[in-house]
C-alpha cells in the first residue's frame, strides 16, 4: 500500500471525482450535477490557502499518475472555547472514499489516520463525521462514537 500525502490544489478534480464515487456508492445512483464545478473550485482555493482549514490526503494511483486511488478530507472550525474544547478547534470529516476497485486494501484507513493526526497537531478536541453502514467500522476502530443527536435544518426552497 501507498503513503497517503496532503493533497495540492491540482488534486481538486480528481477528489470531485471521489466524492462523486462517495455519493454513488451510498444512494446507489450517479448524481452529477453543477455541485461538482463549485466543489472543485472552492477545493483549488482552500487546497492554495496560506492557512488551511481545509485538509485532504490522498493516495496516487502507481499505475496512472495524475489518479487518485483514496481520500480523506475534513475541515477544521474554530468555535468558541467551552470546559471540554479549551481552543475550540473542532474537526468535521467529509469525504473518505477509495475507488471500488481498489477497496479493502487499507488506503481510506491510512487517508483517515493522517487526517486525523493533521486534526490532533491542529488542536482538535473532537471531530465529527457522518458514517455510512460500510464505513462504520473502520470509523470505530479509530476511536470515533457516537456523540450526540444532531438536529439540523435545511434552507427552506425558495418560493415562486
Amino acid at each position: 500500500m501507498s503513503t497517503p500525502r496532503p493533497a495540492v490544489p491540482a488534486d481538486a478534480e480528481e477528489l470531485v471525482e471521489l466524492r462523486a464515487l462517495m455519493f454513488e456508492s451510498m444512494q446507489g445512483e450517479a448524481r452529477p450535477g453543477p455541485w461538482q464545478r463549485t466543489a472543485a473550485d472552492l477545493l483549488t482555493a482552500q487546497l492554495a490557502a496560506p492557512e488551511r482549514r481545509l485538509q485532504a490526503y490522498v493516495i496516487d494511483d502507481p499505475e496512472r499518475p495524475g489518479r487518485l486511488l483514496s481520500c480523506a478530507v475534513g475541515t477544521l472550525e474554530q468555535r468558541l472555547p467551552a470546559p471540554g474544547h479549551p481552543e475550540g478547534r473542532f474537526g468535521f470529516v467529509f469525504n473518505i472514499c477509495t475507488r471500488p476497485e481498489r477497496r479493502g486494501r487499507g488506503h481510506a484507513r491510512a487517508c483517515t489516520e493522517a487526517l486525523l493526526a493533521w486534526f490532533d497537531a491542529a488542536g482538535a478536541t473532537r471531530i465529527d463525521l457522518h458514517a455510512t453502514e460500510g464505513g462504520e467500522a473502520l470509523y470505530r476502530s479509530l476511536g470515533f462514537q457516537e456523540h450526540s443527536t444532531a438536529l439540523s435544518r435545511q434552507r427552506p426552497p425558495a418560493t415562486a
